[in-house]
């Protein structure tokens, strides 16, 4: 038995790693079946790892916000809160182009979904372990002190939104966030 459990755990994270590719490479329509195929499982092993294409998505969500959330802490005793703060700006901001598709699913408002209030959870963990850094930056006078951590993460949603069909959309992203960090950074 306790074979058994340690093979489901390398599927359940083999189906995620292959899950969180699929996403980049095809959006959030990303196949279930090819996922299964690709990570070398049955289709079966996938839905009873995750249920709903929207269990799957929320669990390669998941995993990328606890990604961003470590990197703030990391980030937050740098010297510099301005370099800090758009150091991770940069980071949400690739991460948001490379998973096609994400945005949009994230900017839907589902009536009754049970999975909402894991997407609700991710967003208050993001915003949680951000913070710090937002209002260091604030304090030292590198952002405007009106600027909330939802109007950073709505920036790079729309950014990661208006490039998505882009050729370049990482590239593409980049430049968007540059063209915004000068409009939250005060006048000098």
């Amino acid at each position: 038995m306790p074979v058994q459990r340690a093979d489901a755990r390398r599927n359940y994270a083999r189906i995620l790693a292959v899950a969180e590719e699929e996403v980049a490479a095809h959006g959030a329509d990303a196949s279930l079946e090819q996922i299964a195929r690709t990570a070398g499982v049955g289709s079966a092993t996938v839905r009873r790892h995750f249920p709903s294409r929207g269990a799957l998505l929320q669990a390669v969500f998941h995993e990328r916000i606890e990604h961003l959330c470590a990197r703030a802490r990391d980030l937050a005793g740098a010297a510099d809160s301005r370099a800090a703060l758009l150091e991770w700006l940069a980071a949400l901001t690739a991460y948001a182009a490379s998973a096609r598709g994400m945005a949009a699913v994230l900017t839907q408002e589902p009536a009754g979904d049970p999975d909402e209030g894991h997407v609700d959870a991710c967003a208050a963990r993001l915003a949680e372990a951000v913070d710090p850094l937002l209002r260091r930056a604030a304090q030292d006078g590198a952002v405007t002190p009106d600027v909330t951590v939802a109007d950073l993460v709505t920036l790079v949603t729309g950014i990661a939104l208006a490039t998505e069909h882009h050729p370049d959309p990482a590239g593409e992203a980049d430049r968007l966030l540059a063209l915004t960090v000068a409009g939250i950074s005060p006048q000098r």
